[in-house]
């Protein structure tokens, strides 16, 4: 065998060995359904892992058949569930649903962080936490769900992981997210998901956290918090407000 097909080899085996070192049974419980190994591994195989080993296959194409089947989905579901609602409400709540906060909560929800296959790169900068990572491995799961089981069982595990998000798409003030109000009014507006910026301050048992909230790469909210989550939402609180005054002026910065 020549060199660089031994090096290959080796990769494989590091991939492997990667892989059985997490219990992803508690992953699969999340879930509710059973996936196989080849299969859960290549799902979880960010881009940079592969990268940093010989270009090992990786999880983009899985994510691009993931995406279609959440869509389709969440679509199907909120057409049942909102019958008097148009197109131009349904489409800014799927929008939010299925946008990278989205996705990533739902990630966050079954701890999927802890089962990425990431590069030392990400590693080292929290690439488990980022929201773009989380949200593209959950399509890349559910894409692998889809072409080992059919669409009908895929569909069945998207509507329990997503129900709480789908049963309270419209804002109110009684349940107000307000990160999802946020990516509805951007929907609403064409503009871009928003993405958040955080760090904390103090002692490790008594951090304080700042986050911003983004919109086109441009901060337009600051919050405060005992977590990164509550801050996060104080954020996109204070970009909702200030949309209501200014989107015209946030939507020609994106023209």
């Amino acid at each position: 065998m020549s060199r660089s097909g031994k090096k290959h080899e080796d990769d494989f085996q590091v991939w492997d060995a990667a892989f059985d070192a997490v219990d992803h049974a508690p992953l699969i419980e999340h879930l509710g359904i059973d996936i196989e190994r080849d299969g859960l591994k290549l799902a979880l195989t960010h881009r940079s892992f592969a990268n940093e080993h010989n270009h090992l296959p990786n999880n983009e194409r899985l994510e691009f058949v993931g995406d279609a089947v959440l869509g389709l989905s969440v679509a199907t579901k909120l057409f049942e569930l909102y019958p008097s609602r148009a197109e131009s409400d349904l489409s800014p709540m799927r929008a939010a649903i299925v946008s990278r906060y989205g996705l990533a909560d739902i990630a966050r929800e079954i701890d999927l962080g802890t089962h990425v296959l990431i590069g030392k790169g990400e590693e080292h900068t929290g690439g488990r936490e980022k929201d773009s990572i989380l949200a593209d491995t959950t399509e890349a799961v559910l894409g692998a769900i889809y072409l080992q089981h059919g669409f009908e069982p895929a569909r069945d595990v998207i509507l329990r992981l997503f129900d709480e998000k789908l049963r309270h798409a419209t804002v109110s003030q009684k349940h107000q997210d307000w990160k999802t109000a946020l990516q509805v009014r951007l929907a609403e507006l064409k503009l871009p998901v928003a993405e958040y910026r955080s760090e904390a301050e103090g002692p490790e048992h008594n951090q304080t956290f700042t986050a911003q909230a983004l919109i086109d790469g441009v901060p337009r909210g600051t919050g405060t918090g005992p977590n990164k989550k509550l801050a996060e939402q104080e954020a996109a609180h204070q970009a909702v407000l200030f949309l209501r005054d200014h989107a015209a002026e946030a939507a020609l910065g994106h023209a």
